[in-house]
């Protein structure tokens, strides 16, 4: 009968507190984990590294130069291999592709010569107007549309051509300091 009373007794809080102390036991950790610095953590793992290659027998020369021969081995068959993957993926692009795309002729060969076509931006100079090459690229790895252009001098020797006409020229032997290139048409006249 006592016991009985003694349970009666006890308010809920005090039933409550033994189970919420072995709930607070359980989740807490029960040792303290160790906070390392990235810097001591490779400090600490250079040291143990270190301390298996002491315990290590010594190589003789021989030993190590075929163990680096070996990893050149290793490393020149993976990049053949990687070599490989890329060639495969760049004919199937290429395949991809229209054939006049694919098929385009070599432009600049031995004996030929290049040819521009430009807008005429000066032509103040006797003999000579200046021309600017509009090119439009697309760039290798980010696949973005780049624009740059660039400017040439060309020899007219009539004087025909005009501000903000389209023509086009060839490259040549070099006339002056700055003129290797010559008017071969007009392609359209400015307005």
């Amino acid at each position: 009968m006592a016991e009985t009373e003694n349970h009666e007794t006890e308010t809920p809080e005090e039933a409550e507190a033994p189970a919420a102390q072995a709930a607070t036991e359980e989740t807490a950790p029960r040792e303290p984990v160790e906070v390392v610095a990235p810097k001591e953590r490779r400090r600490r793992a250079r040291a143990s590294k270190a301390a298996q290659t002491t315990a290590r027998k010594p190589r003789t020369p021989e030993e190590r130069q075929a163990e680096r021969t070996a990893e050149r081995r290793r490393k020149a068959e993976g990049r053949r291999v990687e070599r490989s993957r890329s060639r495969e993926k760049a004919r199937a692009a290429r395949a991809d592709r229209p054939a006049a795309e694919a098929t385009a002729p070599r432009e600049h060969g031995p004996g030929r010569q290049k040819s521009r076509q430009g807008v005429v931006v000066s032509d103040k100079a006797d003999k000579t107007i200046t021309v600017r090459i509009d090119v439009v690229r697309r760039h290798r790895r980010y696949e973005k549309i780049v624009r740059t252009s660039n400017t040439l001098h060309a020899h007219d020797e009539s004087n025909d051509a005009h501000i903000g006409d389209t023509v086009i020229v060839r490259e040549c032997q070099p006339l002056s300091r700055l003129k290797r290139w010559r008017l071969v048409e007009v392609v359209e006249r400015a307005e």
